[in-house]
């Protein structure tokens, strides 16, 4: 039987309803770290417009670990009981609810985009000292403010281990709030693949220098996670395929499709696949539709890993074609969504799909 993105895809014993995933998209809507009004309504809207995924934004393990301090946060017990309800609500209405596990490294501590985007100088109180493989900051260039951007500070032994320690007790909350899925972030230049990426990562110790121990991080994370994640519930990655520095010694497709069996036996049970975000000189090859699909099909085709595909994908047509034809077994959408909370129920219903529609709606509301 050919799959569609409207059949069902069993990971371990979780059923998700459909292929349709919300990806996880910075809202810069918290409060201190708290879900707030502003997640009940993006995150809820979602679920009732028939997504099989709803996944938070990137929420960060620790307080440090944010891009800006209005993040998503998950680095305390009174944090997981402020998502929780929305948690419910999402699974009430028949979405598997799934958290993005974020430590942003040395891309944190900056402002919001609506508020320009800028690193945070090092005497502001709202900012905060970074952590990543190596002591060299985020070239932000001349977006900085005057005033010195936060130190980058390179992470020692205790840091990592820290760093470890905070993203499994982040999992465990998350499966107290009663999410479903729970994704690591080691994309888009943030801390896990800072230490990826040859790029950013010039270490020498057992973190450093080869691709297995510039890897080891992420595994540890991953195996991490998933020793508190029960066993009937998936774990995903995020990763970006490639950096987009095809001039430089970098992170690429490669490099993608041989960790992924090496994250499987950590414990992933998807690997949800972007590009780029390492460094402002990264050379995107377009944003056509379905720009990013490659790298996920690479992947997909290189070993027996599930994947999610991302990048510009926006037509129901497409997006049904990207599984029946085996490029990928979960469509991630982002600003799609952002755009059309209810595109899945637009999707089913100009496909043709049998599927549950709630019963605030009649079959032909997109007539």
């Amino acid at each position: 039987m050919t799959e569609t993105l409207f059949s069902p895809l069993t990971l371990r014993d979780t059923e998700l309803r459909n292929r349709v995933m919300l990806s996880p998209m910075c809202q810069y809507s918290a409060d201190d770290g708290f879900a707030t009004d502003w997640h009940r309504i993006h995150l809820g809207s979602r679920a009732v417009g028939g997504a099989g995924v709803v996944m938070t934004e990137a929420t960060a393990v620790e307080e440090r670990g944010r891009i800006t301090p209005g993040c998503l946060g998950i680095w305390s017990d009174e944090h997981a009981e402020a998502i929780e309800p929305i948690v419910e609500f999402v699974r009430s209405q028949g979405a598997t609810p799934g958290i993005q596990l974020a430590h942003a490294g040395r891309k944190a501590s900056h402002r919001p985009p609506a508020e320009g985007g800028d690193p945070i100088p090092l005497d502001d109180p709202a900012g905060w000292e970074t952590i990543s493989a190596s002591d060299e900051p985020y070239p932000d260039g001349d977006r900085a403010e005057s005033g010195e951007p936060a130190a980058t500070r390179r992470m020692d032994g205790d840091d990592v281990d820290d760093v470890i320690e905070a993203f499994a007790d982040a999992a465990t909350r998350s499966l107290d709030a009663g999410f479903e899925i729970a994704e690591v972030h080691a994309a888009h230049g943030y801390l896990l693949h800072q230490f990826l990426s040859p790029v950013t990562n010039d270490r020498d110790d057992e973190y450093g220098g080869s691709f297995e121990d510039r890897t080891r991080l992420l595994r540890e994370v991953v195996e991490a996670v998933r020793d508190v994640w029960p066993d009937d519930k998936p774990v995903f990655v995020r990763i970006s395929a490639t950096d987009w520095l095809p001039d430089r010694d970098s992170w690429d497709v490669d490099d993608s499709v041989r960790l992924a069996p090496i994250l499987a036996e950590a414990g992933a049970d998807l690997i949800d696949v972007s590009g780029g975000g390492i460094h402002p000189d990264q050379r995107l090859p377009g944003t056509g539709p379905g720009y990013q699909v490659p790298y996920a099909e690479a992947i997909r085709e290189g070993t027996d890993v599930p994947v999610a595909a991302v990048g510009g994908i926006t037509e129901p047509s497409h997006a049904d074609a990207l599984v029946r034809n085996g490029r990928a077994d979960l469509v991630a959408l982002g600003r799609e969504l952002l755009r059309h909370p209810y595109w899945p129920l637009k999707a089913a219903h100009e496909l043709g799909a049998d599927v549950e529609w709630p019963v605030q709606y009649r079959r032909g509301r997109f007539d």
